[in-house]
């Protein structure tokens, strides 16, 4: 039986596949060629974000307009210029689309504008590389910009009361309330995981009662890469565990690939990534109403936490695994910036004076 990631894996190979049905044949070598250097995941945002490209091209140019998209060539891309793609970038702001059985209004704000210009670009760099077109006029059209925005996270009250209504299940309604009593050990669990180690929920979901090392306070994740990883937790997520694992060795999974998971579903599944999100959800709005607390911003809420407490942006981006230290630093330059003024406020020049005025080191 294939282990729970390469179980993901197959399904996402399998859903790539179905969406590259009806792009141009030409772009099957594409996907191909970015196949080393992308995830799955990934390859299928650029699958759906073409189709939306090249279907346009087809809507609002009369040079492409008698073809289907699966009928497009290679050649109809030297037709293409950075004009098509900057009118690409401004259709993306608001357009229609009709199903079968309904019609949708879509909208674009800057990061869904930056991914699809990322499809574009990603797909003329790879074809102008390979000397398959004359040209790469996507280089030409610049990124949206984008704004800035505040990192969501719970302050250290918040987390405290959050924990506090996992357990007690309190102010939940009474039918929430029915439910608490099964999956209340589970729920503390699984919300001690996400604030004390900072893993993603796709990550969580993913650990197996085998990967849970209690002489060593530590858990074996695989990360969106592939990788795996080693993270340590303290005391209280040791407690959550232990008192989660007992009630969880009694329960027989529905399906056998589900045996060793560590996180169930009421459905006695591995528990989903969505089930996560939603019971995050469930428990964070009876702390805040002003914040919309997901698992990523419990994940937010660590990262801040660790580094109020080390000051080390390199241990922040090593165990929230970041790739790249600058993805990390730019979560946290707000910190940085108050920390800078704080230190306007160590250094003096003069002594204050003395109560009865007298003034000082003079």
């Amino acid at each position: 039986m294939p282990e729970y990631h390469e179980q993901v894996k197959n399904r996402t190979t399998l859903k790539l596949r179905e969406r590259m049905r009806g792009l141009p044949f030409f772009m099957t070598d594409f996907f191909r060629g970015v196949s080393d250097v992308t995830s799955v995941l990934t390859r299928i945002g650029y699958a759906y974000d073409l189709r939306i490209f090249f279907q346009f091209l087809i809507e609002e140019y009369a040079e492409f307009g008698d073809k289907e998209i699966s009928d497009m060539e290679i050649s109809d891309l030297n037709a293409i210029t950075s004009d098509h793609i900057e009118a690409f970038m401004e259709y993306l702001d608001y357009y229609v689309r009709n199903d079968d059985t309904k019609t949708l209004i879509l909208q674009n704000d800057e990061n869904g504008k930056s991914r699809k210009l990322a499809a574009v670009r990603t797909m003329f760099a790879y074809f102008f590389k390979k000397r398959l077109i004359n040209s790469n006029p996507a280089v030409l059209v610049d990124f949206p910009k984008r704004h800035a925005k505040n990192i969501i996270r719970l302050e250290i009250n918040e987390i405290a009361k959050l924990l506090d209504e996992v357990e007690s299940g309190e102010h939940l309604t009474d039918r929430q309330k029915k439910y608490h009593k099964y999956t209340k050990s589970r729920d503390l669990a699984i919300i001690s995981l996400l604030l004390g180690t900072g893993t993603r929920v796709s990550e969580c979901v993913g650990i197996d009662r085998g990967h849970i090392d209690f002489d060593l306070n530590a858990v074996k994740i695989t990360r969106k890469g592939g990788s795996e990883s080693i993270l340590y937790f303290g005391s209280e997520i040791e407690e959550a565990l232990k008192g989660y694992l007992p009630h969880r060795n009694e329960i027989q999974a529905a399906d056998a690939e589900d045996n060793d998971a560590l996180f169930l579903s009421m459905q006695n599944r591995r528990i989903s990534v969505r089930a996560v999100e939603k019971l995050v959800k469930k428990y964070a709005r009876l702390v805040t109403t002003l914040k919309k607390i997901s698992p990523h911003k419990l994940r937010s809420t660590y990262g801040t936490q660790l580094y109020r407490e080390t000051g080390d942006i390199y241990l922040v981006a090593d165990v929230l695994g970041h790739a790249d230290v600058n993805t990390t630093r730019k979560h946290y330059t707000e910190m940085d910036e108050n920390r800078r003024k704080d230190a306007a406020k160590f250094v003096k020049l003069r002594e204050p004076p003395d109560p009865d005025g007298t003034p000082k080191n003079r």
